[in-house]
């Protein structure tokens, strides 16, 4: 919180994060924060940062440093933005600096800069917007067997279920998939959950406009990554089609994991 500083400081606060994603929340901006991005995996290249500033970010601006000098990459008007990620290079993998700059203010009403990040090893990843991140795992096209029988072992979620709905959202480039759930056989958070009502187990999936997803009959194996607390869709096949080939690759001995 900006009021727990010293009024006569003008000290930069520091703060390190060594998760490779995470959220901060900054109350009652005051003078500057600097974050520094630090994740314990230093083997790790992190080539790229995304930030999603939170619906109700007030009070400052976030800047990222580059050879001493400070780009902006989300003002204060455009944290209110729904779905707004902004992602760019990270110049150093092993360390990120954020700065993020209080905006001047006449009372103390109570102003919240708060964001989430992510940093992604991925490089088609790199762009100025959300829509360049989610290729890394909407690139629409078919998985090909052997990216199926990994994206069972690796994805963020695997579940088995029905498309009850396909709605297109034009302004962010983005489509949703509502998605009728009769297994869960993996799920790194609660996206999918059950209604208390009907007993019925639902959960939405995101995916780029551009792939034009449309409702379809029959049972899927949704597989895929989580970005920002939301399922973003990897490899759909049909669940008969994806038990054939599992099944055939078992009997080889070429499954990379047991499913």
């Amino acid at each position: 919180s900006g009021l727990s500083w010293e009024p006569r400081s003008r000290a930069v606060e520091q703060v390190h994060l060594r998760c490779t994603e995470g959220s901060l929340e900054w109350m009652y901006p005051a003078r500057a924060l600097r974050v520094v991005l630090e994740p314990n995996l230093s083997s790790a290249r992190h080539t790229t940062v995304c930030i999603k500033p939170a619906s109700d970010f007030q009070g400052a601006s976030i800047y990222v440093e580059r050879a001493g000098q400070l780009h902006l990459v989300v003002s204060e008007t455009e944290g209110a933005r729904p779905h707004h990620v902004s992602c760019f290079s990270a110049h150093t993998p092993q360390r990120v600096a954020l700065f993020l700059q209080a905006s001047p203010q006449r009372d103390i009403s109570r102003r919240t800069a708060s964001f989430q990040y992510e940093l992604l090893s991925n490089q088609s990843a790199a762009g100025p917007d959300f829509k360049k991140m989610a290729v890394v795992e909407a690139m629409c096209r078919p998985c090909d067997n052997v990216e199926l029988l990994m994206a069972i072992c690796s994805s963020d979620f695997v579940v088995k279920g029905s498309i009850r709905n396909v709605s297109h959202d034009s302004e962010n480039h983005m489509s949703q998939v509502d998605v009728s759930v009769q297994k869960v056989y993996r799920q790194k958070n609660r996206i999918f959950q059950q209604d208390e009502a009907s007993g019925e187990w639902r959960g939405p999936i995101r995916t780029l406009l551009q792939c034009k997803v449309k409702k379809g009959g029959g049972d899927f194996l949704f597989t895929g990554n989580e970005h920002f607390g939301e399922a973003w869709l990897g490899c759909a096949p049909r669940f008969k089609d994806f038990m054939f080939v599992y099944h055939a690759a078992r009997e080889r001995g070429a499954n990379p994991c047991e499913f």
